[in-house]
């Protein structure tokens, strides 16, 4: 029930949102041709549809990277206008983006027109959510658009669930009482409907849309009879999971074939930002490569003349879930490195079972330039184009690394490695083992695709001065 109406409440909103943005065309190409402009004239509004059905067609894809159409009782308006300002900044990127690559010289569209159509879509639909806010808000108040809710136990949990509800009434839920396990005491100054084995009683005396279930891994088969008893009087039902109370993953509820699953997972499994982080991460590293072939050729040139051996360096590595791969590096030490290092194992600064040294003999001279800069690992580019690397991520380990790790470092191996992540803006070398493993695991906690622009553009000047590179 709760599901159907959100998915009601969130197609009304997008509806809505899509009518804004028609709403804003003709609004801003007056704004622009008419009054901000004393000299010139707009191309024929036809001209721009292009420019409107694009949009129309990105909003799709920005609103459902920012999760704009998420939950919309539990959303602060504050939140829901964050992730309306993301939605428009994608937008225009993509937009812009587009535009550019397909420009026409001789029929090039208004920058003014541009920002100006963004500018009066942002206000119309953050205005058009105030609104709603301020009336749902109202009729809360009043007592319209409220749900009613019980609570099955009283542990610790269910507490905490009338507590935070409690503290946001703009969500528009009413506590009506407990109904008691047996033998569970009754709690002071709270209403109580009645005990475990009269919840059928309770449903038809009492007015509840919903009964929250403090559920107790000993008391599974009285907690089915509870969910057969709701659906049985269409009362809708949510189970608090204390089961896992110190999991770190994410749990979801998912069907398959008609049976319902209880999923955990630790790393990101949300479809549409994993796309999105694909989408740019071929976008870079396309880029990348030809934009930056000369140069690579230069490099290519330097190592030859440098020291005998190959140009480039490829290792074995171990990726997504431990998929092992091929990775690319421009070759910076000499040949024969990996035989010399156990004989300098004694150098070893980070503590742990990878092998980082200050003045690592095995370097060579423009192997030293080529590590200071980060440009040995621009090869990795490639890795990333083929789907084994992504731009963001944990640091690739070799297999004889991984083998050494403990149980809960492993984890790392989660997502797909990286060429940059919070690793190499936070000091690269100058950060111990133990530490490196920590800043991993807390990206992946809280991942997000703002996050990795984030560190994305913190590791520009990173490797342009060099910190932490060795």
């Amino acid at each position: 029930m709760l599901k159907e109406r959100a998915r009601l409440v969130s197609g009304g909103l997008r509806a809505v949102d899509m009518a804004m943005l028609g709403v804003a065309f003709p609004i801003a190409y007056g704004l622009r041709d008419e009054y901000l402009t004393g000299q010139g004239h707009l191309y024929p509004i036809a001209s721009y549809w292009p420019l409107f059905a694009a949009t129309l067609l990105v909003w799709q894809l920005s609103s459902r990277v920012s999760g704009l159409y998420g939950r919309y009782r539990t959303f602060s308006i504050l939140t829901e206008l964050r992730r309306l300002l993301r939605a428009f900044v994608v937008l225009a990127l993509i937009v812009a983006a587009a535009q550019f690559v397909w420009k026409r010289p001789e029929r090039e569209l208004s920058r003014l027109f541009f920002g100006l159509y963004y500018g009066v879509s942002f206000a119309l639909l953050a205005g058009n959510r105030i609104t709603l806010r301020l009336v749902a808000r109202a009729a809360r108040r009043r007592g319209f658009n409220t749900r009613t809710f019980a609570v099955v136990g009283t542990s610790d949990m269910a507490k905490g669930i009338i507590q935070t509800i409690a503290g946001h009434p703009e969500w528009g839920y009413v506590f009506a009482g407990y109904v008691l396990e047996d033998g569970e005491p009754a709690p002071g100054g709270a209403r109580v409907l009645g005990r475990l084995d009269e919840l059928g009683q309770v449903l038809e005396r009492e007015v509840l849309d919903e009964v929250v279930i403090g559920a107790r891994s000993a008391r599974l088969d009285r907690i089915e009879e509870a969910v057969r008893l709701c659906e049985e009087q269409g009362v809708g039902v949510k189970v608090l999971l204390d089961f896992f109370p110190n999991s770190t993953s994410r749990i979801a509820v998912e069907e398959l074939e008609g049976l319902p699953v209880l999923s955990f997972a630790t790393a990101p499994t949300e479809v549409a930002p994993l796309a999105a982080k694909r989408v740019f991460d071929l976008a870079v590293s396309l880029t990348a490569l030809v934009l930056l072939a000369p140069l690579f050729l230069g490099i290519a040139l330097a190592v030859k003349l440098d020291s005998p051996g190959p140009v480039f360096f490829r290792q074995r590595r171990v990726g997504l879930n431990g998929r092992e791969f091929w990775m690319w590096k421009f070759r910076s030490m000499c040949v024969g490195a990996e035989a010399m290092l156990p004989a300098l194992a004694a150098l070893n600064e980070t503590g742990g079972p990878t092998f980082k040294a200050t003045g690592d003999p095995r370097v060579t001279r423009v192997g030293r330039w080529l590590r200071r800069t980060s440009l040995d690992e621009f090869p990795q580019f490639w890795n990333v184009v083929k789907g084994e690397m992504s731009v963001v991520g944990p640091r690739p380990p070799i297999p004889s690394e991984v083998k050494e790790y403990q149980r809960w470092q492993r984890r790392r191996l989660s997502v797909r490695p990286g060429l940059t992540c919070t690793w190499q803006v936070s000091g690269r070398s100058e950060v111990d083992f133990d530490r490196w493993m920590e800043l991993d695991l807390h990206y992946i906690d809280h991942w997000s695709l703002w996050h990795d622009l984030s560190i994305v553009l913190r590791t520009i000047p990173a490797v342009l001065f060099g910190r932490g590179a060795r």
